[in-house]
């Protein structure tokens, strides 16, 4: 990239040359120092290459000796461009002018890249920075990250730090999220551990109090299983904090119902198409009716940012956005498909209902035919701790 922008600043000259001898112009240029590149032959005694317009006088010194013919076809670059500009007075303002603004854009900020982030959302930084003067249009050299840091953390509870570091006309976000303890487990507080489900006991890690089940033991759902009430010898009972963890099989039935008739887009019936120029926050409507659109009507809007080459991105957005209404359709899949739809659906619900640490064992699936619908049942078998603390009610 900067080889082709520093021969386009200095330009280049498409020189074709004819010597009996064409390897001796090349070892010539090499010897000369004559830059040059991109040889393509035409034959045998025939071939172009490019070079520097300083280059294109003296590859017609070296080669007059052999007899070479060279000859100029072609000059390109900015040089050639501004000796054919050079009495287009107002073409030149004009690139004086736009050169002068993309100068001054990059003291501002036009875009933002927030990087970081998993459970606090882009949009709630976004606007915690916009808060405190922080948007899109603002100078970017103003930023006080000491001043902005110390606001921004006091609304981001979830964000224990956060940077905003200025390059060129995008702001780049850096975030680091805060990491909670797990809560507090006071001493006060009297609990005992009980069956969340139906199970059968494969595992108890009493941690504190006293298990009541053993492994192989069958539970049903509020059952006691580590009790917060222990003995303590010659001083009665003792009340603590029961905690632990016990495992189980555990068996879950599911089920589905997936319709084989679907109600699905056809062809496209008519379509319009409409542009907006997005210049910072502003958007400014170039052509179109109107963006009522109606419910049988899909919306696909696509936006292009104009860059310059290297990746610097104008504050300039082209915004394209496609309306189209399709005639509707009814079609008819087959049981399998929609068997297979059940089956993923199945089991997305399940794991949803388990912990993260709950593993599935087995699945059986069955599916029967009703109507215009197909009725898929999960049948599987978990492994899974079941206990959970609830308050101890002292007899």
């Amino acid at each position: 990239m900067y080889k082709r922008a520093a021969n386009f600043l200095r330009g280049s000259v498409l020189v074709r040359v004819e010597c009996a001898w064409p390897e001796r112009v090349v070892n010539l240029c090499s010897a000369h120092g004559v830059p040059f590149w991109d040889i393509r032959w035409e034959n045998a005694i025939r071939f172009t290459l490019r070079t520097t317009r300083d280059g294109a006088r003296r590859l017609r010194t070296v080669a007059e000796p052999i007899g070479a013919q060279v000859a100029v076809l072609r000059q390109s670059g900015a040089p050639a461009l501004l000796l054919r500009l050079r009495r287009r007075y107002a073409l030149l303002g004009g690139a004086a002018v736009l050169l002068l603004l993309l100068t001054a854009s990059n003291f501002f900020i036009w875009d933002f890249e927030v990087t970081g982030n998993e459970t606090v959302p882009a949009e709630t930084i976004l606007r915690a920075l916009e808060r405190q003067g922080v948007t899109v249009g603002c100078p970017g050299l103003s930023v006080n990250q000491e001043q902005l840091r110390n606001h921004v953390l006091l609304e981001l509870r979830d964000v224990s730090w956060l940077a905003v570091n200025v390059k060129g006309c995008v702001a780049h976000v850096q975030v680091v999220e805060r990491h909670r303890p797990p809560p507090l487990i006071r001493d006060r507080d009297k609990t005992n551990v009980v069956a969340a489900r139906d199970g059968l006991v494969t595992r108890v890690e009493a941690l504190d109090g006293q298990a009541e089940v053993l492994p192989g033991t069958t539970v049903t759902r509020g059952q006691l299983l580590i009790s917060g009430v222990t003995e303590a010898g010659s001083y009665g009972l003792m009340l603590t904090h029961g905690m632990g963890s016990v495992w189980a099989r555990t068996w879950y039935e599911l089920s589905a119902q997936i319709p084989l008739r679907t109600r699905q887009q056809g062809a496209e019936a008519a379509s319009r198409t409409e542009y907006a120029l997005i210049f910072g926050k502003h958007r400014i409507k170039i052509c179109g009716k109107g963006s009522v659109t109606t419910s049988d009507c899909d919306k696909i809007t696509r936006y292009n940012a104009w860059t310059l080459p290297g990746g610097l991105r104008l504050p300039v957005t082209v915004a394209e956005e496609r309306y189209c209404r399709c005639r509707p359709e009814e079609a008819e899949r087959s049981p399998e498909e929609a068997r297979q739809e059940g089956e993923e659906l199945l089991l997305r619900q399940l794991r949803s209902q388990l912990g993260e640490d709950a593993s599935v064992t087995e699945t059986r699936f069955a599916a029967a035919r009703q109507g215009d619908w197909l009725l898929v049942t999960l049948k599987a078998e978990c492994l899974e701790q079941i206990g959970v603390s609830v308050p101890l009610i002292a007899p």
